[in-house]
């Protein structure tokens, strides 16, 4: 089966977001694509770098600048394993993001519809598209990993297809089956 276009790029976010799961950081990725080709990649690097702004969509958001020459993002689409919070919602919103694309929402902190919703807030002079829940049981699964594992949950999580994924689990590369780590 071909993957749509979106699931392709929420595909890609998610190998960033592995990358960040390697470095021990919290594993959210994220890309941007422009007219159909990705331009820039990161995922979250907030204890590598030892600063609280690098997050996926920041780090992607500043190289996507680079890639086209201009901090304009109108003609670019943003795909993220995680809802975006209020401060990378109100960068999208500076930078004019197109559209954003995200896997799983964060209802405690997200700020494109979880618990507000920026991106869309009326009286600002930008907003974006958003399109939710993009592969959103594996981005959701590899969050759930890595907390259980900091917590020592030794309660594996449930995919809503009945599959369970413990603490020592992560997604392979394809976001579609579980491996044990060794």
């Amino acid at each position: 089966m071909i993957d749509s276009p979106d699931t392709a790029f929420m595909r890609e976010a998610l190998r960033q977001a592995q990358k960040a799961l390697k470095s021990e950081e919290v594993p959210i990725g994220a890309v941007v694509v422009q007219g159909g080709r990705i331009i820039a990649r990161a995922y979250n690097q907030v204890e590598l770098l030892r600063d609280a702004t690098a997050h996926a969509e920041m780090l992607a958001i500043t190289q996507a600048e680079a890639a086209i020459g201009e901090w304009r993002l109108n003609e670019c689409d943003l795909y993220v394993t995680k809802e975006p919070c209020p401060m990378c919602a109100g960068a999208l919103l500076h930078v004019r993001m197109r559209r954003v694309i995200f896997g799983c929402a964060d209802e405690r902190g997200g700020a494109a519809g979880g618990l507000l919703n920026l991106l869309q807030m009326p009286g600002l002079n930008h907003r974006c598209d958003i399109t939710m829940g993009v592969l959103q049981e594996e981005c959701a699964a590899i969050l759930r990993g890595f907390f259980q594992a900091r917590r020592g949950d030794a309660e594996p999580a449930v995919l809503r297809n009945g599959e369970k994924i413990s603490a020592g689990e992560r997604p392979i590369e394809n976001g579609e089956k579980f491996r044990q780590e060794k």
